[in-house]
């Protein structure tokens, strides 16, 4: 594993305990999930997957979700700061994760073809 993927885990792990400990207290941020986190190989920037807990989420929901996180990045840089011991603490980019729904779009294609090949 590179480092870059190393730091990534690591964030992904930080923002997961203090969003589970309710260290955020914007209440658009309920119920948020960090799935990835990808850091650039200069470790300056982060761009972090997150999604509402449960499966199919609302757009004014998914819009409320990110911007409380979008409006709460310096405070979890400031926290993630000292928690991850780097020189810099990378610049955090919050973005939708719709992995969940492109695979049920594979799946349903997938099931669709098999129902035509019948």
């Amino acid at each position: 594993m590179s480092r870059p993927e190393k730091v990534g885990e690591r964030i992904r792990e930080e923002l997961m305990d203090m969003l589970l400990r309710g260290e955020l207290k914007d209440p658009g941020a309920s119920g948020a999930v960090v799935h990835a986190v990808r850091v650039s190989g200069d470790l300056r920037h982060a761009t972090v997957y997150v999604r509402r807990g449960e499966i199919e989420t609302a757009e004014r929901r998914r819009r409320a979700l990110l911007g409380a996180l979008e409006r709460a990045q310096g405070f979890l840089r400031r926290q993630l700061g000292p928690r991850l011991g780097l020189r810099y603490t990378p610049e955090l980019r919050f973005e939708w994760d719709d992995t969940t729904e492109r695979a049920a779009r594979i799946e349903t294609i997938l099931h669709e073809i098999r129902e035509e090949e019948e």
